[in-house]
């Protein structure tokens, strides 16, 4: 099986049992687990997962996931570069028409570069960008 992009929103809803996708997300992995393929993601999603829970009163979530993706045998995680992020600049300046934000513009350059063509989203702007959602 190819790679698959984990995208923010899919570590939401996994990890937060009020998400709306979380049955979704929750269903999802535990088949992933059966036969696990490789994950990429970047240091821009773990970036957005921690603010978003630490934020919210979760730091000890926040530095859980955090490390995990950061120690994790079948998660390849991108720091992302100054030429991916100037890239992803201009993804966002090039799409006015659509709400992108940054993050979710370097992830499509990261997927583009890596040819990856799913993520594990639940982000209508990876489908715009013309790649598949999973679940």
């Amino acid at each position: 099986m190819t790679p698959l992009f984990l995208d923010t929103g899919f570590l939401i809803a996994l990890e937060s049992s009020d998400d709306q996708h979380h049955q979704a997300a929750h269903r999802f992995w535990r088949t992933y687990l059966n036969d696990p393929t490789k994950l990429i993601t970047t240091s821009f999603i773990i970036d957005e997962a921690e603010t978003f829970f630490n934020a919210r009163g979760h730091h000890a979530k926040a530095l859980e996931i955090g490390n995990y993706l950061m120690t994790s045998k079948t998660i390849q995680l991108i720091y992302i570069t100054e030429e991916q992020f100037v890239e992803g600049w201009h993804w966002l300046e090039r799409h006015q028409d659509k709400r992108y934000s940054l993050t979710d513009c370097i992830s499509f350059v990261v997927m583009k570069q890596l040819k990856v063509k799913a993520a594990l989203t639940f982000d209508k702007h990876f489908a715009q960008a013309g790649l598949q959602m999973m679940p």
